[in-house]
């Protein structure tokens, strides 16, 4: 049920052997993670920038509240233009972290 059928049938050092193999983290994985994240940080950064001098009507503009859900819609922003691929950030960061992982193996 929670077991994979290839390890259900295994036993032994083959059993091991493949537990050990799925519970390795891909380093490409995090590495993509971690630079999109940092995408979406400066993305919010210069969204909130921004967005910092506006004022006036509509849905944004005016109330004291106002701050607070411009934060939420900049980090939705931010989130949303990083998932669709930025602006090159995270392709940059993530090229510089697996050349660093390479360097760091040696």
């Amino acid at each position: 049920m929670g077991i994979m059928p290839a390890l259900a049938s295994a036993t032994g050092p083959a059993a091991v052997g493949a537990l050990a193999g799925a519970a390795k983290p891909d380093i490409k994985v995090k590495a993509r993670a971690a630079a999109t994240e940092f995408e979406q940080v400066f993305l919010n950064s210069m969204f909130s920038q921004m967005f910092a001098g506006v004022d006036g009507d509509g849905p944004l503009g005016g109330s004291g509240g106002a701050g607070v859900w411009r934060s939420f819609l900049v980090d939705e922003y931010a989130k949303s233009f990083a998932r669709k691929g930025g602006i090159g950030i995270a392709n940059q960061v993530y090229n510089a972290l697996l050349a660093q992982q390479e360097v760091a193996a040696q």
